[in-house]
């Protein structure tokens, strides 16, 4: 199962290292990552996306991260109401007779094309991480050049806030 995890963190040198380090030591998979300072400077928001069968496994990640000084909270976003983006570019090859093809699925999944040349097109396209793998899969693995994603970042629905 798919774990979206928020972390409220200090902005300081390493601070992102120990985290990742915890993830690492005890052979946790992170799949995603995204990091960037909040409102107030001196805090980062951190987003990991990691998957686990296992509620128990999940539990314990988020009482090891919260035993870090640079942590000030986690709240794991699965299973509540949130909302998720990743942004992803794509240069896809693009000869005269797959162009048109591009171009509209690009506009079906209201992509942007960011670049174009005579044997490419780049696309810059923002959505859930399925929405992302159903234009790659749209495509088709024969075009795809080149992708970049960022990774899963999101914020909880309604009045619940991860402040201090």
């Amino acid at each position: 199962m798919k774990h979206i995890l928020s972390i409220l963190m200090e902005n300081e040198a390493g601070a992102m290292s120990r985290i990742v380090g915890l993830f690492s030591a005890r052979g946790y998979n992170i799949n995603s990552l995204s990091v960037a300072p909040t409102e107030d400077a001196s805090l980062s928001r951190m987003t990991i996306t990691t998957y686990s069968s296992d509620e128990g496994t999940i539990e314990q990640i988020v009482k090891q991260l919260n035993k870090l000084i640079e942590v000030i909270k986690v709240c794991d976003l699965t299973g509540h109401s949130l909302v998720e983006r990743e942004l992803m570019l794509v240069k896809l090859q693009a000869n005269h007779k797959d162009r048109a093809n591009i171009i509209q699925l690009a506009e079906i999944f209201r992509a942007h094309i960011i670049d174009i040349s005579d044997k490419t097109i780049t696309i810059e396209l923002t959505g859930t991480s399925e929405k992302l793998d159903a234009f790659l899969k749209a495509i088709g693995h024969s075009l795809i050049l080149e992708t970049a994603r960022t990774g899963v970042t999101g914020l909880s629905r309604g009045e619940h806030t991860l402040r201090i």
